[in-house]
């Protein structure tokens, strides 16, 4: 299997597009969330972000051929 760099570029781009939409549209609410996050443990946000792992590799074998 070749690697498509501008399939890996596309997604890139996507997820920059994802990432922007909140400090864009609700730049308020995004410090308040920071604030929030600063004030969680260490080990809540490893298993968030362990579940978001597992939850994009799951879509992303389901929507890959």
């Amino acid at each position: 299997m070749q690697l498509q760099w501008n399939q890996l570029l596309a997604a890139l781009a996507i997820v920059c597009i994802i990432e922007g939409i909140m400090p864009f549209v609700h730049p308020g609410a995004l410090k308040r969330l920071l604030g929030k996050l600063s004030a969680t443990g260490e080990r809540e946000l490893r298993v968030v972000g362990f579940v978001s792992i597992l939850v994009g590799l799951l879509l992303l074998f389901a929507v890959r051929p």
